[in-house]
């Protein structure tokens, strides 16, 4: 790629999609449950994914330059950060916060393509994106407000969809998706808790300590009943509870497997947890194909 470009891209986490994957699958399972719900025909979540998929890269590109601008100096003292491009001084603030106004650009292109009540609602929810790097210099918590962020889309993709939120499903859904955040992300704060400390950044790893893996184990166990409730009451069939059985036994092998102390195996674990995602939206998925194929 030309050398000018490459800070912005790395700015973006480019080269580690997950981040991306992350903030897609809330989406994902939102569209494909609301299509499921309304009989749509497949032209309706393909259409609605691809958005979807398009959005979520920008977004979590912007969210990141977000992220970096916040934590620039802090980074410089986090052996894992301090090689991103405003940390390392690749690019200047105010090269980034030009590239932001692109990014934001580019996603509010995405949004108004959906309807006035979608956009509102998405709209929304960059107040929660922007505040959220602020909040590991406050409190402990910062992984509760990222929950907040990233599966804004259990709300927004059944908006898209159908017109309006139904509060009844996606409620239940999105408080599944937080629970769910707490994990992955407490996983993932585990990689710099010892430069978090000299730091003074604050994490769920560093409140969690000692009692990470039952507090976690709590977190999954109640992430998978919210979901399996969000699923009983859209009506689902026994290929979606299936993916939420995968889900929760993908969740227990991390849980089981993963070293807290250990970096490599909390980037490891940190991945795996996508997973748990990834199976949500192919019960759901599956539920929606054999509908479709029932109905043709």
């Amino acid at each position: 790629m030309p050398k000018p470009i490459r800070p912005y891209l790395y700015l973006t986490r480019i080269d580690k999609p997950i981040g991306t994957l992350l903030l897609f699958y809330p989406c994902a399972w939102s569209i494909t449950m609301a299509s499921y719900a309304l009989q749509t025909p497949i032209t309706t979540p393909l259409t609605y994914i691809s958005l979807f998929g398009l959005g979520a890269l920008i977004m979590r590109g912007a969210g990141c330059t977000i992220n970096d601008m916040w934590d620039k100096n802090l980074d410089k003292g986090v052996e894992r950060t301090k090689t991103r491009p405003l940390a390392a001084g690749e690019i200047t603030p105010t090269q980034a916060f030009a590239f932001l106004g692109l990014q934001l650009t580019a996603g509010l292109g995405v949004l108004t393509q959906l309807n006035w009540y979608s956009i509102l609602l998405g709209a929304s929810s960059l107040s929660v994106v922007t505040i959220y790097p602020f909040m590991k210099r406050v409190t402990y918590w910062p992984q509760a407000v990222l929950g907040l962020a990233f599966n804004w889309g259990a709300l927004l993709g059944w908006s898209a969809v159908a017109g309006a939120v139904n509060w009844s499903v996606c409620l239940p859904l999105y408080a599944g998706g937080i629970c769910w955040t707490l994990v992955y992300d407490s996983v993932y704060a585990h990689q710099d808790k010892k430069d978090d400390v000299n730091m003074g950044i604050r994490s769920t790893a560093l409140l969690f300590g000692e009692r990470t893996r039952p507090i976690l184990s709590t977190l999954s166990a109640s992430s998978i009943s919210l979901i399996t409730y969000a699923g009983y009451m859209n009506g689902h069939g026994p290929l979606f509870y299936g993916g939420v059985g995968l889900a929760a036994a993908q969740l227990a092998r991390v849980l089981w497997k993963t070293d807290f102390d250990s970096r490599p195996s909390c980037w490891k674990g940190f991945v795996g947890c996508g997973w748990a995602g990834f199976w949500v939206w192919m019960g759901a998925l599956g539920d929606y194909a054999m509908l479709v194929a029932s109905l043709s």
